[in-house]
């Protein structure tokens, strides 16, 4: 391609136009929207359009003369190709909560200059660092205007899709239980109101979903509750006429999504406020009427849903049977076929996605499928396209992540399997990180343990031979909601309190390996916080444990056994044991015997 030409260059061009006519020196465009979505509608897709980046991280800074997208070793090789002949430059980072961005605009604009950022997609936490850095080296932060706007003719509109409800039995908790909850902590922060942006939240206090973005069954809208009403901001339309009566006689008014600021404007000047600070944009913060006293604290909603009812809990299990039960149907076929049909990384994608579709309660995938042959394997977010994929041949290591929605849970599994011969250092690098998944999977820690404090458990055997993964340990998957969730995080983040691990927790354990151009190994379950036994002469009252949620064999194929001791061999044997018990039932015909011999003792 003749990057002259490239169409990127074209948008910036435009892009840069506009900054001149407004005096901007550099433009900060986050991947975010009004709700800090990890996810987004197109409308703010606004760093991909504008950088031709698409992974779900990462921000874009324009200047009359540079760009570049700063991103995290999850993106790197996939940024690098995406962004060549574009202009923008990678900066790579080391995590995706870094914000060397900060400090590279301090550096590049000159003293004197502007940065501008939309405060509708700035969180506030984010825009009070940005300030405070901005106004140390002397250069203005200036929020007041959307200029993407101007330079993007075609910008997608808001979405229309309707809302529906979450009914019982899959949601036991009425929303009406809900909000007497989130009340209560209202009541203990002493605020009379609180707004609410994040769309999980909101889809969890109304115990509505819609299809908004992609992946997660979410909905644009905004809430603010008062302690005796609820105003849930909607796009006009988006709730059919019989849900609405039904919100309506439970105290839940309805009103068009952009009236929320007007709102926030409104309220009394003797009026208490709880906000998140890290869930709020700047842009709805600045709404807030003058006299109205702000309470910043994380949104009770947010620990509310990360902590599983039993009822969920169970429902959950059911939902992970079933995707199991797609995954032994998809990987019987695959096994059969290779060798035999030609398979690429899409087929792998269309067939495992079908046998999903094919399960009772599934609603949809809860992102895009991650089907990553030999070297492909080695980028943790890559996807295989209908222009750009691998065909399935040779000798090395498939890595497949992939999930599911159901009505009773969200599934995220990641699998490793051999194809053709598998040499020894792949051997290795598969055993060492199945290794660090039983490690932490096999915890006990007091309730309450911060959860970054567990992450080095599942690093320990990579550490040992001098390995380590750019990406976080484990994250926080959602009950037919977003599969990435907080507060909880294994990970290198600092510990904050709101991070405590608490019964009914939904976590990841997925350690990896990625040797660029050759291989990536990932091996991922899913588990749940549950009550622990306490060992006689405990000094801490309450202990807690991982319960595996996942069903799906690990290919013990794949496996140096040199490298295992006995304890982890006797763990393995033993969740294949489960794996067999649990699926069994649900399959049949070929998937049972890929079941039956995928699950045989090691």
């Amino acid at each position: 391609m003749d990057t002259r030409t490239n169409p990127i260059r074209t948008r910036l061009e435009a892009l840069r136009e506009v900054m001149s006519r407004e005096g901007v020196d550099a433009l900060l465009v986050p991947s975010a929207d009004p709700h800090l979505s990890e996810y987004l509608p197109e409308r703010w897709q606004g760093r991909q359009f504008f950088s031709g980046f698409t992974g779900s991280m990462g921000t874009l800074v324009v200047m009359l003369d540079r760009a570049a997208v700063f991103a995290d070793s999850r993106y790197w090789m996939q940024a690098e190709v995406e962004l060549a002949g574009t202009g923008v430059d990678l900066v790579k980072i080391p995590t995706g909560t870094a914000t060397h961005h900060v400090t590279w605009l301090t550096e590049q604009v000159k003293r004197g200059g502007t940065v501008a950022v939309d405060a509708q997609v700035l969180g506030l936490a984010a825009a009070q660092q940005l300030r405070t850095a901005l106004d140390a080296a002397g250069i203005t932060l200036r929020t007041d205007a959307d200029l993407l706007q101007a330079a993007w003719p075609e910008r997608p509109a808001l979405p229309t899709e309707p809302v529906y409800a979450h009914t019982a039995p899959h949601a036991p908790l009425a929303r009406t239980a809900k909000l007497d909850q989130i009340r209560q902590a209202m009541t203990r922060h002493g605020a009379t109101h609180h707004f609410v942006s994040t769309v999980d939240d909101i889809a969890w206090i109304t115990n509505l979903r819609g299809s908004d973005v992609n992946y997660n069954p979410v909905f644009l809208a905004h809430v603010l509750l008062a302690q005796a009403g609820v105003t849930v901001f909607v796009g006009e339309g988006k709730v059919p006429a019989a849900l609405a009566e039904e919100l309506r006689a439970q105290g839940f008014a309805l009103a068009p999504y952009s009236q929320a600021p007007s709102a926030l404007a409104a309220l009394p000047s003797d009026a208490v406020l709880l906000m998140d600070p890290r869930r709020v944009t700047l842009g709805l913060r600045q709404a807030v009427a003058s006299g109205v006293k702000v309470v910043e604290a994380i949104n009770p909603s947010t620990l509310f849903k990360s902590r599983k009812t039993t009822e969920e809990a169970a429902f959950a299990r059911e939902a992970m049977a079933r995707d199991g039960a797609a995954m032994c149907a998809f990987y019987a076929w695959f096994e059969q076929a290779l060798g035999r049909e030609r398979i690429t990384e899409v087929t792998v994608d269309e067939k495992l996605s079908a046998e999903r579709a094919n399960q009772p309660g599934f609603v949809g995938l809860s992102f895009p499928v991650i089907a990553g042959f030999a070297a492909n394997g080695a980028m943790p977010h890559y996807r295989a396209t209908a222009e750009s994929h691998a065909v399935i041949e040779g000798s090395s290591l498939l890595l497949i992540d992939s999930g599911g929605q159901y009505l009773g849970g969200t599934t995220d599994i990641t699998r490793v399997w051999p194809v053709g011969t598998v040499s020894a250092a792949m051997k290795r690098d598969y055993t060492l990180v199945l290794k660090g998944t039983m490690a932490l999977s096999r915890a006990k820690f007091p309730r309450g343990t911060l959860s970054p404090m567990l992450d080095a458990l599942a690093r320990a055997p990579l550490w040992e031979q001098g390995i380590e993964f750019g990406h976080g340990t484990g994250h926080g998957v959602g009950y037919f909601l977003n599969v990435h969730e907080g507060p909880q995080s294994i990970s290198k983040a600092i510990p904050e309190p709101h991070m405590a691990m608490e019964p009914g927790m939904i976590t990841s354990i997925e350690p990896g390996v990625y040797r660029p151009g050759q291989w990536g190994v990932r091996i991922e379950n899913l588990v749940l916080n549950v009550p622990a036994s306490t060992p006689e002469g405990s000094t801490f009252a309450e202990f807690l444990e991982f319960e595996t949620l996942t069903l799906c064999p690990i290919d013990t194929r794949c496996i140096d056994r040199a490298l295992m001791r006995e304890d982890e061999v006797q763990w393995l044997n033993a969740y294949h044991a489960v794996v067999l018990e649990r699926l069994r039932p649900l399959v049949q015909g070929d998937a049972r015997a890929w079941l039956e011999e995928r699950t045989k003792p090691i």
